[in-house]
């Protein structure tokens, strides 16, 4: 196992995790530049009229020049929190443990996080106690490119595995490859075939206590 190194995430796809759980350690990149249309600020779930994303309205978003991720805020002009509640409520109302998550997620929501990357973080948290996580999460210092290396706290020098963007909702579907952590089939709410690249609370909805048995 290794330390792998991912962006922040707005639900995180199962695949996500399925990295975390091979690892040693997470390392969170602070110091990139926000990119639109991805899952910092977007998640896919199932509806009963298929794959649907989710996406988290922000501000400067579309500025032309760069912004870092940390510190993209959120846009609460819009009413997207009461927006993704009922579609989640709509969506997985009926699966088997709904009721067992939605109240904490309305708590992350109410608490309104100015930016985006502490709303993430407060998900990640969230999902990391739901599936039984204790693994050690990290922050950058400072942005550095796929082949460079982390310093670790204490100068301990350590090479993350860069997974950076390499999670997409335009590409939800990975190849197979054999140092890429897989995602076991399990049953879905919709649909006769398996929809890969879903949020983690689509697991979570369906299976409860038991997702992290999924997470190979």
């Amino acid at each position: 196992m290794s330390d792998i190194l991912f962006e922040t995430q707005y639900h995180p796809p199962i695949a996500f995790f399925a990295e975390f759980v091979r690892a040693d350690a997470l390392w969170l990149e602070a110091h990139d530049h926000y990119r639109k249309q991805t899952y910092r600020n977007r998640c896919l779930i199932l509806t009963a009229q298929g794959v649907k994303p989710l996406s988290v309205p922000v501000l400067d978003g579309n500025r032309s020049e760069k912004v870092l991720s940390s510190l993209i805020e959120i846009d609460y002009r819009q009413n997207w929190r009461h927006q993704h509640l009922h579609t989640l409520q709509t969506a997985y109302g009926g699966s088997p443990y709904f009721e067992y998550y939605a109240d904490y997620l309305h708590d992350i929501y109410q608490q309104k996080p100015a930016r985006l990357f502490d709303l993430n973080l407060a998900l990640l948290h969230f999902y990391c106690r739901c599936l039984r996580l204790r693994l050690p999460i990290h922050l950058t210092t400072e942005y550095q490119p796929a082949t460079a290396e982390l310093a670790e706290p204490h100068d301990s020098a350590v090479s993350p595995h860069d997974l950076r963007d390499t999670l997409s909702p335009k590409h939800p579907t990975l190849p197979a490859r054999p140092d890429r952590a897989s995602v076991t089939v399990y049953g879905q709410h919709f649909g006769k075939d398996f929809a890969p690249g879903l949020s983690i609370l689509d697991l979570l909805f369906m299976q409860g206590p038991a997702a992290g048995s999924f997470l190979a």
